[in-house]
């Protein structure tokens, strides 16, 4: 399945065989424009998605909650879960697995990514940029992104392989 079918799917859930959704023109247009980047480049444009989702959660439920540290582990969890399914969508083929495994390997990448872009912000922080820690923040960033995406790409979002004995492994 292509980013156009699921993209001018989306407008048509659920319909009756042989109708065409309203917009899918429009869906078919955006989805190969999609198509048309570099998985590098779409990959990119999810984090930014992720990045502002993450923001909007982290401004908008303060009022809910009292400490920052348990905002941001919901705006987290928020924005991870809308890069798993953005990712799936217009980065990544299909791996084959059940959802659940994928979303639980897609888990595993982003908290070694997310530990990367720390680990490296307090190693900057601490002796190089203390001064300057927005540069450490970003360059950690930019470390944790190589991560994460050489992570989903041959880890979570990995095909399913066959075995020599043609038994399909998970």
């Amino acid at each position: 399945m292509t980013v156009n079918d699921e993209v001018s799917g989306l407008a048509a859930w659920p319909r009756e065989a042989g109708a065409q959704p309203a917009g899918s023109r429009t869906g078919a247009l955006v989805g190969g424009l999609i198509e048309r980047l570099p998985r590098p480049l779409r990959f990119l444009g999810v984090g930014g998605v992720g990045l502002l989702t993450d923001l909007a959660v982290f401004t908008a439920i303060p009022q809910h909650l009292d400490h920052p540290l348990t905002v941001r582990l919901v705006s987290l969890a928020v924005a991870t879960l809308v890069t798993w399914r953005l990712n799936r969508l217009v980065t990544f083929e299909r791996s084959g697995r059940r959802q659940h495994a994928e979303a639980m390997r897609y888990a595993v990448v982003t908290l070694v990514a997310q530990g990367t872009s720390y680990g490296v912000f307090a190693l900057l922080v601490l002796t190089l940029l203390g001064a300057l820690p927005q540069a450490a923040t970003v360059i950690g960033a930019a470390i944790a992104a190589v991560v994460s995406y050489n992570g989903h790409r041959l880890y979570a979002f990995a095909p399913i392989a066959a075995s020599p004995s043609g038994v399909i492994e998970p």
